[in-house]
């Protein structure tokens, strides 16, 4: 089907280059996983129509998926994992008090053993690659978004209702990383750098080694952006979803886009 027959028949909960092929995007949606190629289609990768409100590929092998959410039948999913990039999926673990509903799960890169996910108000830890977890800390309040440090699987960082959070501590504690309090809609560590976006300001970005921010770009009108994929094997190729379920593409960090 055409994108935009996608964006009109469910809504998009996550994004990730194929790191096997950097010209295939996989969007995680409410209806399933989609496969987008070269000719800008999307195909469902998979029969299983789940709702993966989470959805993070492993850093570094290329069919590893995790997911989380509810399947298509009702329920919760609890972490189930995808060995043949999306085309098959198992429960690995059901989480603590689950099965979980992870709406925000990430993988570090920096140690892609450890998975954090927020359900019910609590933050849970995973360090054996999602098969146990730990019920580490209360989340944020307002969390819409979280991201493990590329550099330090310790570090972690929270898009909020409030602002831009960073822990150092795996969740136990909590500090602003930028000064403005507005809402933040996303945010992504990859390879050394963070992209946030923050409703009335734009898309950030900012070393992780010095967390100074620059602005990327601010001409988004009334969207905002929800999801964001960096290729692996081009930083400067990025593809992000905005709220309307539209998808952009750049091919020069950030600087300028093109709708797909």
């Amino acid at each position: 089907m055409s994108l935009d027959e996608l964006r009109q028949k469910t809504h998009i909960h996550g994004l990730a280059f194929d790191r096997a092929d950097s010209d295939r995007l996989l969007v995680a949606t409410h209806h399933g996983l989609y496969a987008v190629g070269s000719d800008r289609r999307a195909h469902q990768v998979s029969s299983e129509s789940h709702d993966y409100m989470g959805f993070s590929p492993h850093p570094e092998e290329a069919d590893l998926l995790f997911a989380s959410g509810h399947p298509a039948r009702g329920g919760n999913l609890g972490v189930v994992v995808s060995s043949d990039g999306g085309r098959s999926w198992e429960q690995r673990s059901a989480g603590v008090d689950g099965p979980v509903d992870f709406h925000q799960m990430t993988v570090s890169e920096a140690d892609p053993d450890v998975l954090y996910g927020a359900y019910a108000g609590k933050l849970q830890v995973s360090r054996d690659g999602g098969h146990e977890w730990l019920a580490q800390a209360d989340a944020p309040p307002g969390l819409i978004a979280l991201a493990a440090s590329s550099r330090d699987p310790q570090h972690l960082y929270a898009a909020t209702q409030g602002g831009l959070l960073m822990s150092p501590d795996g969740g136990l504690r909590w500090r602003l990383m930028h000064p403005q309090h507005n809402p933040v809609s996303m945010v992504v560590s990859s390879d050394g750098e963070i992209y946030a976006f923050m409703l009335g300001v734009g898309l950030l970005r900012a070393e992780e080694a010095t967390r100074e921010w620059a602005l990327v770009s601010d001409n988004w009108g009334e969207n905002y952006l929800v999801h964001l994929a960096v290729d692996p094997r081009d930083p400067d190729r990025l593809v992000v979803a905005d709220d309307q379920g539209h998808l952009w593409l750049s091919e020069d960090a950030g600087q300028h886009w093109a709708a797909l």
